[in-house]
């Protein structure tokens, strides 16, 4: 009976509030929040208010504050740390699924350090991933992710770094893979790729965190429950990509780490941070990386 008030109480002191939530056009994105912004699940009386950009654009409205909830690259999350929170549920983490160091023509690693190469923003996991292969390279220009490929067959750069479904499709361009990043991350560290995840401005933690966290975690059970009703969702960002593609952008990048980071997940979250210290990218923090979760052990 007292938790059943409980739960009246914090409904109705939620009931109403509007909340600015930040995440990328890619499938996996409008999969995971589909439920929620379209009003399928239960949502405790909350009521978002999408912004739907690129994820680089996102990196930079987080470092403005200007979103309650945000996806974020973690590269990002480095500078964010003391006013940010990373809840447990919409994360990206995987095997397999890292960006790819690209180019037109064979390039040896002994003279990558003179090339020119694109990367698609100057805070995004891939850009980390980059120096983490090969730091102290100089020559990078940023474009948009989906620009990069084309960057490079018309000469403007000698290589790239390619996210999202573009790994799917760049061999039929004439592309080579010059390196896997994330291979080389998970070899060196044992542990998944940590791409990006969902923060919450730490002013709101406590009961509001948990429900919204719940709500992403209702709203991704919601899309695999009702596949094709979510993919619909996903088509109106993704007019132009082939719906193979797509499927298989989703199922890379959505997965268990997604619905709970769980104790691995956060694990290699926390070997994210610690090597950005050798790194020399941030100076060591010790706040609180993620959201309390009572069902997992941190």
């Amino acid at each position: 009976m007292v938790i059943f008030v409980q739960y009246c109480n914090r409904h109705n002191l939620l009931s109403g509030m509007e909340i600015s939530l930040g995440f990328s056009p890619c499938p996996n994105d409008t999969f995971i929040f589909y439920a929620l912004v379209n009003d399928k699940i239960d949502t405790g009386g909350l009521k978002f208010q999408p912004h739907i950009a690129d994820v680089e654009a996102l990196n930079k409205l987080a470092f403005n504050r200007s979103l309650m909830v945000t996806k974020i690259s973690f590269n990002a999350y480095l500078h964010l740390i003391n006013d940010y929170i990373i809840l447990n549920s919409g994360s990206a983490l995987g095997k397999n699924c890292g960006p790819l160091l690209i180019s037109k023509q064979f390039i040896p690693l002994s003279t990558l350090r003179a090339k020119t190469i694109a990367i698609p923003g100057e805070f995004t996991t891939a850009h980390f991933l980059l120096d983490f292969f090969m730091p102290k390279l100089s020559l990078k220009k940023v474009y948009l992710f989906n620009q990069i490929e084309d960057a490079i067959l018309d000469g403007k750069v000698d290589a790239g770094v390619i996210i999202h479904e573009n790994r799917f499709t760049y061999s039929d361009k004439g592309l080579s893979l010059i390196q896997d990043l994330g291979s080389f991350w998970e070899k060196q560290t044992n542990s998944p790729i940590p791409l990006g995840g969902i923060i919450i401005q730490r002013a709101l933690s406590g009961s509001l965190a948990e429900t919204i966290n719940r709500c992403i975690y209702d709203s991704l059970i919601y899309a695999w429950d009702h596949e094709e009703e979510a993919l619909e969702y996903c088509r109106t960002y993704a007019q132009y990509m082939d719906n193979e593609v797509m499927r298989n952008h989703i199922k890379l990048y959505v997965n268990d780490f997604t619905l709970n980071l769980n104790i691995q997940g956060k694990e290699s979250i926390r070997r994210f941070f610690q090597e950005a210290y050798r790194l020399g990218k941030v100076a060591p923090d010790h706040q609180p990386l993620f959201l309390p979760d009572e069902r997992i052990k941190p």
